[in-house]
């Protein structure tokens, strides 16, 4: 006699229901396991820009104290530049607090926009100082800081790749049903900039 036909009802019903439950978890727990990788690979891509910005503002006190030197006349700028920075750091810790975040992302670009834009006038301004211009120092610390932002637009173009897979994923079926039940309520910002130039160091010729 077969075996389920020597078994009470019941018992059948049980085992059906109880075969159900484990194929769920077991494909409960893929989903899970593949958003954690995710949302890992993720964080590890903004840990990246973390890097190479932290290193971009060790910088840039060191870039203030060169040209001050120089540009006595430039205190108001001088100050806008150590302002957005310290501006620019603080959304950087922001944003490492809680990678893709909406707010902090976009926190963190405004920033970066902000502090672009002083450091661009502050190196118009340098042109007018012949001296400075030699300087080598100076020379020294913006082609560190063209390589550090060239680093920046390679890690971030490296966080939003991870970012898309991230959200494609979330958002296609059946994980988005689960998502939120997972601890993955939401889907992760891009890093965007509004202007190019923050991609790019300002160049300045010596």
């Amino acid at each position: 006699m077969p075996l389920l036909a020597a078994l009470p009802t019941i018992w059948i019903v049980l085992i059906v229901i109880g075969v159900a439950v484990l194929l769920f978890v077991i494909f409960g727990a893929g989903i899970y396991n593949r958003l954690v990788v995710l949302r890992n690979r993720l964080e590890n891509a903004f840990s990246q820009i973390e890097v190479q910005l932290k290193r971009r503002y060790d910088l840039i006190p060191n870039l203030v104290e060169t040209v001050k030197g120089y540009m006595k006349h430039e205190r108001e700028t001088l100050e806008a530049v150590i302002t957005a920075r310290n501006q620019a750091v603080g959304a950087m810790q922001g944003a490492a607090a809680n990678p893709g975040d909406p707010a902090a992302m976009k926190a963190l670009a405004a920033s970066e926009q902000g502090l672009s834009g002083v450091l661009g006038r502050l190196f118009a301004l340098s042109e007018a100082y012949p001296d400075l211009k030699a300087n080598q120092n100076m020379a020294q610390l913006t082609e560190e800081l063209t390589a550090t932002e060239n680093k920046v637009s390679f890690a971030r173009q490296a966080y939003n790749d991870a970012v898309t897979a991230y959200n494609t994923y979330r958002q296609s079926f059946p994980p988005v049903i689960f998502a939120g039940m997972f601890g993955h309520p939401q889907d992760a910002e891009l890093l965007e900039f509004d202007r190019a130039q923050i991609s790019e160091a300002p160049k300045v010729s010596f």
